[in-house]
């Protein structure tokens, strides 16, 4: 899929030639935000591996803890296979670019900046084009539940309507009062988003969130009848069961294997983003 929206901000003319290799600035940032950009890379690698990635189109962003909001995005230009933990591109809120060589995509600045502004939870922001979760967006009735993923995810679930190409700073507002205190983002007409905490959290949210899409264009693939939706009594006890506040504790290991597990496939097969 190509995408228009492929504007630089600020402007990339006289930039040097795209270089995946830049020098490491592990030495030059603070031992968070070193830690912030390793995992970043390391969910750009992620999802160029399951053929998520949308040539150069669409964006993960991920906020550097402190009062600042600064974050963190994809240089214009570069494969998300590329992506490393020293050429990623530091801006704040307005788009100034604070550190990194390379421009960024408008479009990927509007909808990010806009949720890392909202909600302090919001460390990670993963934005994807797959083609079912493009399909699903531009189906009526959005996600049905259909499936264990899709029950999970529909009580955390809001959607936005397609307004063009997010090139309009007054979007912003709209973009964030749909998405409330919701986790999951349906982008009418245009893709998914999930939000996390932190890496893990935010990668388990897509993933599931373009699994059950998957799940959804196939069952419908020869016509809602004969579909089968889950009883309401299971749709109710599944939203009462991912309601329900796990202890911090059980939170937290779950995290901490997820990412355990996710850096060792990308060590495995996508290595350098770390670098």
């Amino acid at each position: 899929m190509t995408c228009p929206d492929t504007h630089a901000f600020p402007s990339t003319s006289g930039a040097p030639k795209l270089n995946a290799e830049v020098q490491s600035l592990k030495s030059r940032v603070s031992d968070v935000e070193w830690q912030v950009r390793v995992q970043l890379a390391a969910l750009y690698r992620l999802t160029a591996l399951y053929g998520w990635d949308d040539f150069l189109a669409t964006h993960i962003s991920a906020r550097i803890p402190g009062p600042e909001h600064h974050f963190l995005l994809n240089p214009l230009g570069l494969w998300f296979e590329e992506v490393t933990a020293s050429n990623l591109v530091k801006i704040d809120l307005e788009g100034n670019v604070l550190d990194g060589q390379y421009g960024i995509n408008y479009a990927g600045f509007v909808i990010h900046s806009a949720i890392h502004a909202a909600r302090e939870d919001a460390f990670f922001v993963v934005h994807l084009h797959t083609d079912d979760g493009v399909a699903l967006s531009s189906q009526a009735d959005g996600l049905l539940p259909l499936n264990q993923r899709s029950l999970a995810i529909l009580p955390h679930l809001a959607s936005h309507e397609y307004e063009g190409i997010a090139l309009n700073l007054d979007e912003r507002a709209r973009l964030v009062a749909h998405l409330g205190d919701k986790h999951y983002l349906l982008l009418r007409n245009h893709g998914t988003l999930a939000i996390g905490n932190n890496a893990a959290e935010a990668w388990s949210r897509i993933y599931n969130f373009e699994k059950a899409a998957t799940a959804q264009i196939g069952a419908l693939s020869a016509g809602r009848n004969g579909v089968l939706i889950a009883p309401q009594a299971a749709q109710d006890e599944v939203a009462r069961q991912v309601s329900r506040t796990r202890a911090p504790e059980d939170r937290r290991r779950w995290h901490d294997l997820t990412w355990e597990a996710v850096q060792r496939k990308v060590d495995r097969e996508s290595p350098g983003y770390d670098q």
